[in-house]
């Protein structure tokens, strides 16, 4: 008899694993507390590496997909110091396929491609050991029991108290992630200046990253070192002409082409950036368990996408793999040691990385691209 699976969020971690899963004919639920897939926006881009996201994505069997999709370009990266002087500007070659950017947007979509998504399905607690497997409770009042829940929901997940009792702190860094569009139509010269792939700028605590999207649009990301309660008595909220104003301020004395980035943006977000401890882990507790975000929140520096996407693929083979619930429970435990082994050193790396790319001494930060060299 098949297990009942549930995957609880509909990121890239969890829709990987149900999309291998459904590759090799297991079913499997995804709960997403969305009402859609187009319910907000998907977010900027990601760079998915060889070794990782891309492996995943085999692993799916959606690279040629990916290829098509992919933006081999979005790899280059530009650096500037804060008067605009250029410091480094490399591009890759033609045939580089390391880490292609896809936006966010058509990640998922290519991922969903036939799964059984419940859409505006929020999962409010997660309850294992119940006589009939593990009871999940929903926003709308109504239960369901499953063999085996995976939690792929993120930062604030509503399956990790159900084996964990940790929770996310502030890592003392906060972005607000603005948005440009149609820049090579509106601004020229800012798309100029992002160029294919990345812009970023280093200064003291503060730092100021600009990164291209398919269809002529480019994220931008203000980072600096705050109190969580910063703004609180700014009146941001929502107030697109404060933000444009206040946010500059914050970078006095930078060159004026890259405040242009924030003060042309349409749209802010504020993402205080949280983590949970580097070597997160808990006791197993049988038919739950976490990947992503919701096991090892870290820095977004490239790894957390790729890491959940990988993770999601591992165990949904572990779990095609297990003819029976006992083989399926210690498929899971031994998931999630090898899980624990990799996200912490990656972890480790990211929260290093954090503290380096926004720091007292810039120095620090250039320092970490000392190996790309100028074009």
């Amino acid at each position: 008899m098949r297990q009942r699976i549930a995957v609880v969020g509909g990121g890239p971690g969890g829709l990987t694993l149900a999309h291998v899963l459904h590759r090799h004919g297991h079913p499997v639920t995804v709960l997403e507390r969305d009402p859609a897939p187009h319910a907000r926006p998907p977010g900027g881009t990601l760079d998915l590496h060889a070794g990782m996201g891309q492996l995943a994505l085999e692993k799916a069997g959606l690279m040629a997909a990916f290829q098509t999709l992919s933006r081999p370009e979005g790899q280059a990266m530009r650096i500037l110091d804060t008067d605009g002087t250029v410091l480094r500007d490399w591009r890759p070659r033609p045939d580089d396929r390391a880490n292609p950017e896809i936006d966010r947007g058509q990640l998922r979509d290519l991922l969903l491609g036939p799964l059984d998504v419940r859409w505006g399905r929020g999962v409010t607690q997660v309850v294992p050991g119940t006589h009939d497997g593990v009871l999940l409770h929903f926003a709308d009042g109504r239960q369901e029991t499953y063999d085996l829940v995976v939690g792929a929901d993120g930062a604030w997940s509503r399956t990790r108290p159900a084996v964990s009792s940790v929770t996310p702190h502030y890592t003392g860094v906060t972005t607000v992630e603005a948005s440009l569009d149609d820049v090579d139509t509106r601004r020229p010269d800012l798309a100029r200046l992002v160029g294919d792939g990345s812009l970023a700028v280093y200064g003291v605590n503060r730092a100021i990253v600009a990164q291209r999207v398919s269809g002529g649009h480019v994220k931008v990301y203000a980072q600096f070192r705050v109190p969580l309660d910063w703004h609180a008595e700014l009146d941001l909220t929502d107030d697109v002409e404060a933000m444009r104003s206040c946010l500059p301020a914050l970078f006095d004395g930078w060159a004026d082409p890259v405040l242009d980035l924030l003060r042309h943006s349409t749209a802010f977000a504020h993402r205080p950036l949280y983590v949970l401890p580097v070597a997160h882990t808990w006791t197993h507790v049988p038919g739950v368990t976490l990947l992503g975000d919701a096991a090892h929140l870290m820095p977004p520096l490239g790894a957390g996408a790729n890491l959940a996407m990988l993770e999601g693929a591992e165990l949904a083979e572990s779990i095609v793999a297990a003819p029976g619930p006992g083989e399926l429970d210690e498929a899971v435990r031994s998931f999630e040691e090898q899980m624990w082994a990799r996200a912490g050193r990656w972890a480790r790396i990211t929260a290093a990385g954090l503290e380096r790319l926004v720091s007292p001494d810039p120095a620090e930060a250039l320092a970490l691209f000392d190996h790309v060299q100028p074009s």
